[in-house]
């Protein structure tokens, strides 16, 4: 899932996300319409202007997580930067709008569509007759015949990521010239447009040699309107230069160059000139925002522009009470605050939405029933605020697991599971047989959650040791008092925004216990036990705590006060968390993909192509012949037959509105499963040079890297660009 299709199945990006800084910034109004789908929440942000107002040449100085270890996007390592490069210098033969659908690209391709549906569904391509490689080879039926099968899954010598779709093509050949290419599929594929982009030269895909080592670390052939001229390790860049054999509108820049900037570090890189255009987070946001209002109002002890004598000689004293320590740090911010009114805050929303992912493979998260009382007893909308609110941000709960507001197959279903809900939760509880004021064993026993399973190595990794660890619902304490008061809290962090802890990987053939889902749903309507005791609920003689894992790591802040409300939520209804904080690094791969945790928080970008991409987050664990559990990448281990069944029948229907409507109808059954909560759709914000146009926050929308670059001296931007 991703961007445009290009990076959604290598890249599986995760978990936490930015701080929630107090940000003033407009609201964005949320859209609505007729059709199921809506519209997006809110569009791009990028500052758009005719390519006339453009000015030609220029270097645009890009902040990026880091050189990615390839630049092959179909390997298991490959992560954003990879699909930064590969949609700037590679074929794609479809981009997506700003609705996150996907649409031809001109620049390849003329025409592609599906010409034949009997007996076998073929897909004809028209290739732009001027579409040459960058060594004047023309882009053609080998290249697509040498990536299928690189793609195919036929031949494990290539070391591939993936290969849904391409393990559905029987053949391909020449069509009636060398500008068409003719793909025929073994089986009806509904996301057939999600193939060959990008689409890397025969080079690169011929052997197995040239796959898994020829493009990890250069691309020699490229075809778009950038080329790779160099990629520096040791000073962490990437240069993308013009391309001089690209045939369609020419690149406004003359180079972009990629630097590899840790997102605690962007501010003093963009006030420092290194970066021009850099993600950030909502401290760093609101930095640019003071910054850019008088002068005089952006130092900490400052706030607004003394009125008095009295109060500049009380600031003068202050300032003198500081360590030269402390006097050279605040001499430092005072210098990048002037240097960040060259900026502005670009703002929208990236196509990802972050869940609480529910445990369901053992312990009290088995029982379905249970799974129900935590969904019904969240109030998706505070949720949402949390994070949202400050950012001026619509604060609209996220409807779908599948797709998010503006593409095609979202349709907001979580009435499959319904909405808050504390006697509905209560009741669900007492169903399931947890009573509150039950006898407890003695407290050195394990309680009902996955705090017993915990690893010493997870121990170690909880930051201060109990510290990284409390309990709410304990003693009635309120868990913002149990929180780490040193916890570092700028940035995207584990990553909501810029780094990545999902390393593409598929976590196949962990050792766990395969969990079901007992139990009937209660009755409609069932209330609590009358005269039940109000307090943590109790069965078996173990109290109902679930241990609720989270990252300790820069920008976790937003995540922890998310986690916080939910679980002051989750106490209302009798259920105690445990909530431990672990390392970034250690986070996903050895919490959430391994299942040592009840309840966590991580995203999953919304794909234009669900019926493909999600299904392996949704499949239904399957025993391994060793008897490990198969779990692909649904590691909540919650999953069923039927919805199983709907994602084949989604991605077999070359009916697009029918397959769009299997698609939500599967949505819905994972709803009613509770296996995971959609909460929010991710925040992005984008620190831009004010002169820089047509990049920011690109929404759902793939960039067009040929119009980037710098307003012409003079210039305004337009209400809206043309293209010439």
């Amino acid at each position: 899932m991703s961007h445009d299709g290009v990076r959604l199945r290598a890249v599986m990006r995760s978990v936490a996300f930015l701080t929630a800084g107090a940000l003033a910034v407009p609201t964005l109004a949320a859209c609505s319409s007729e059709d199921e789908s809506g519209k997006p929440l809110a569009g791009q942000d990028i500052a758009p202007v005719g390519r006339d107002l453009v000015a030609d040449g220029g270097t645009l100085n890009w902040a990026v997580d880091d050189v990615p270890e390839t630049l092959n996007t179909f390997q298991s390592d490959a992560d954003d930067t990879t699909t930064r490069v590969a949609q700037a210098v590679l074929p794609a033969m479809f981009r997506l709008d700003a609705q996150g659908r996907p649409q031809r690209d001109a620049d390849y391709l003329e025409s592609a569509k599906v010409v034949d549906t009997e007996p076998k569904q073929v897909v004809l391509y028209k290739l732009d007759q001027q579409a040459v490689w960058s060594d004047g080879r023309e882009i053609g039926a080998a290249d697509f015949a040498a990536q299928w099968r690189a793609l195919s899954g036929k031949d494990s010598a290539y070391w591939t990521a993936r290969n849904a779709g391409y393990d559905r093509i029987e053949k391909i050949e020449r069509g009636a010239n060398n500008l068409q290419v003719k793909v025929t599929f073994s089986r009806p594929y509904a996301d057939w447009k999600s193939l060959f982009s990008p689409l890397y030269p025969k080079d690169v895909m011929g052997t197995p040699d040239a796959f898994n080592d020829g493009a990890r670390r250069k691309l020699k052939v490229t075809a778009g309107a950038f080329a790779v001229q160099k990629i520096d390790r040791k000073d962490k860049e990437i240069v993308l230069g013009r391309n001089p054999h690209w045939w369609g509108r020419p690149a406004k820049l003359s180079q972009i160059v990629l630097h590899a900037v840790p997102l605690d570090k962007r501010a003093a890189a963009l006030a420092d000139g290194t970066v021009d255009l850099a993600e950030i987070d909502p401290a760093d946001a609101s930095r640019i925002a003071v910054a850019g209002r008088a002068k005089g109002t952006s130092t900490p002890l400052q706030g607004a522009s003394p009125t008095s004598k009295d109060e500049s000689k009380n600031e003068s004293r202050q300032e003198k009470k500081l360590s030269k320590k402390q006097r050279k740090a605040l001499a430092t911010y005072v210098r990048e605050q002037d240097a960040l009114r060259a900026f502005t805050v670009r703002r929208s929303f990236e196509p990802a939405y972050t869940q609480l992912a529910l445990n369901g493979s053992e312990g009290p998260l088995a029982d379905e029933r249970v799974r129900r009382a935590v969904a019904r007893a969240l109030d998706r909308t505070e949720l949402a605020q949390v994070v949202l609110k400050p950012l001026g941000l619509p604060a609209v709960p996220v409807g779908s697991h599948l797709a998010l507001s503006g593409q095609a197959a979202y349709a907001d279903n979580s009435g499959a599971l319904g909405g808050q809900d504390t006697m509905e939760a209560q009741a669900l509880l007492a169903d399931a047989g947890w009573v509150p004021g039950g006898p407890l064993k003695d407290k050195g026993e394990k309680a009902a959650g996955a705090e017993g399973k915990k690893s010493k190595k997870a121990d170690d990794e909880s930051e201060g040791g109990s510290d990284g660890q409390y309990i709410v619902g304990e003693d009635n304490k309120d868990p913002q008092d149990h929180t780490k008061k040193d916890e570092k809290s700028s940035g995207h962090g584990g990553e909501e925004g810029s780094k990545h802890l999902a390393d593409g990987k598929q976590y196949d053939g962990r050792k766990v216990k395969q969990g079901g889902a007992p139990g009937a749903y209660a009755p409609k309507g069932t209330a609590a036990p009358a005269g039940a005791k109000t307090g943590p609920l109790a069965k078996d003689g173990k109290p109902l705590t679930l241990r609720f894992v989270l990252p300790s790591g820069t920008g976790s802040e937003s995540l922890n006060a998310v986690a916080d409300s939910i679980s002051r939520m989750l106490e209302r209804v009798g259920i105690r968390t445990e909530i431990t904080k672990v390392s970034d690094d250690s986070y996903f791969k050895d919490h959430i993909a391994s299942g040592q945790y009840d309840l966590a928080l991580y995203s999953w970008p919304a794909s234009a192509f669900p019926a493909t991409d999600a299904r392996p987050i949704f499949a239904k664990p399957v025993p391994a012949a060793d008897g490990s559990l198969n779990v692909e990448q649904n590691y909540t281990r919650v999953g069923t037959d039927q919805v199983d069944q709907l994602f084949d029948q989604a991605a077999s229907t070359l009916d697009e509105d029918e397959s769009a409507a299997l698609v939500r109808k599967a949505d819905a059954r994972i709803w009613a499963t509770a296996g995971s909560i959609p909460l929010y759709q991710r925040p992005q914000l984008t620190a831009a040079r004010r002169t820089i146009v047509n990049a920011g926050s690109f929404g759902f929308q793939t960039p067009v890297y040929e119009d980037m670059g710098f307003l012409k001296k003079g210039a305004h931007p337009s209400a809206s660009p043309t293209k010439d």
